[in-house]
Order: C-alpha cells, then structure tokens, then sequence
C-alpha cells in the first residue's frame, strides 16, 4: 500500500482529527485568557478607582464585592450621586492618564488668570452686546 491510497482512504479522517484538536486547543487558550484578564479587573476595581460603566458613563467605585458579583457594586457618578449597577456593568477600569491632569489643571489656571472665560461669561457679553445694540442683527442702513 503506498501513500497515496493512504491518504485517499484516511486523508478526510487525520483532516477533521486535527482540525478538532485545533478547535479545543484554541477554545482551552480563549477561555484562559478571558479568565486571566477578569482576575485582573477584579483586582483593580477597588473603592475609589474610576471605572467605564457598560452604558458609557465614568464613575468612581464606592463599594464592590469582588467574591460576590451578584451583589451589586455601587458607583458615584458625581459628588452625592451614587448609583447601584449589576458588577458585571462595569466594562473597564479606567486609569486617567497624565496629560487629561495637565490639561484640567491648565485650564483652571486660565480660568483663575482671566485668560481663559467659562461659557456662561461668554453667553453673558454675548447678550450684553444685543442689549447695547439693537440695530446690529436688522441690517438696516441709515442713508446719507
């Protein structure tokens, strides 16, 4: 018998049996990584870490049970806003990087210097100038 009636005869078999073994192999590997990286959040969702909920939304974690996921955790949205969210709604933990510090703190800084307006300023001598001029949106012309 030589190799090519093998093959003929038991190619489609030795074919599926490795592709099997690849699809386990695989799967085995897939699900070892996901459960490597739920450890990983668990270990860093603490109190006081700010976290990416499911719907989009920051917070920060005030209290989560790690052991217990159907206990809900509980995050703060704003100062006094808490809301309770299934364990499993929060999608990441978020570590804020240095540049979005930089930039808040030199924001504030040009605020507190005046060379910087909040909105509300803004909107405010926006208005302060309809009130002083009231012929500037008409188009009327005075003609000489």
């Amino acid at each position: 018998m030589d190799f090519a009636a093998f093959l003929s005869n038991y190619g489609l078999i030795i074919l599926l049996v490795v592709l099997l073994v690849f699809m386990f192999w695989s799967s085995r590997r897939r699900m070892q990584k996901q459960k490597a990286e739920q450890e990983q959040k668990a270990r860093q969702t603490v109190p006081g870490s700010e976290v990416l909920l499911q719907g989009g939304l920051y917070g920060t974690i005030v209290s989560y049970d790690a052991d217990n996921l159907d206990q809900p955790a509980i995050v703060e949205l704003a100062p006094g806003v808490e809301i309770k969210v299934h364990s499993q709604a929060i999608l990441r933990v978020v570590n804020p990087g240095e540049h979005a510090e930089e930039s808040h703190a030199e924001y504030a800084e040009g605020v507190a210097n005046g060379d910087i307006t909040s909105i509300s300023d803004d909107q405010s001598s926006a208005a302060g100038k309809e009130k002083t001029d009231p012929d500037a949106d008409t188009g009327t012309k005075s003609q000489g």
